[in-house]
């Protein structure tokens, strides 16, 4: 008689066994998240480069980093190609490496004094008072209506959040590839496999 562990394992084996030949869309979706993200970082940051720069050197209201004209220059584009990459699924585990390097200088040299949300909490009573200020302020002086009909305000608190979940993302794709079916990647390695 089979244990219930073992009628579990024959379920479970039977249903996501099939999914095998679907694993191609989870990194696909990572991918598609992650081509938006950083195109418009990296675009914007090449078409205001020498606002970059300055951001990337100044220690008192910038970043304060060394060697700011090279390093604006290498997370600019970094992003920007590798949006690009991503996108088509190319060389999707070696970009994901200088992504997750620019993830990580942005998740401690801009967000991490922030703490974790990267959107203030609304329910916070500080919080709360000023959103009830600007909400005020919006009323009387401007079209309250027009401004908030594509969503409600919100306090940006800057936090780490989106950072740490685009960099979780880049260090999954950094294992699993661009993906089964949905990549360049893929079908360049059916062209040339690997010799044992």
């Amino acid at each position: 008689m089979d244990t219930l562990a073992q009628k579990y394992y024959i379920i479970h084996n039977a249903i996501f066994s099939r999914l095998k030949y679907l694993d191609g869309l989870a990194p696909l979706a990572l991918r598609l998240f992650l081509v938006p993200v950083f195109w418009m970082a990296g675009t914007q940051k090449i078409a205001g480069m020498e606002n970059t720069i300055e951001w990337f050197g100044n220690p008192d209201w910038g970043l304060g980093l060394p060697f700011p004209v090279l390093l604006a220059h290498l997370a600019a584009y970094t992003e920007a190609i590798g949006a690009l990459l991503l996108l088509l699924g190319l060389a999707t585990r070696w970009i994901s490496i200088p992504l997750i390097i620019t993830m990580l200088v942005a998740i401690f040299a801009v967000h991490w004094g922030n703490g974790w949300a990267a959107i203030a909490d609304s329910s916070a009573q500080e919080v709360a008072i000023r959103l009830d200020a600007a909400r005020g302020i919006l009323r009387e002086h401007g079209d309250y209506a027009w401004l908030t009909e594509q969503g409600g305000f919100v306090i940006l608190n800057n936090g780490i959040e989106f950072g740490v979940t685009y960099l979780l993302m880049l260090v999954s794709l950094l294992f699993t590839g661009g993906g089964r079916f949905t990549s360049v990647d893929y079908y360049l390695a059916k062209l040339w496999p690997p010799k044992a």
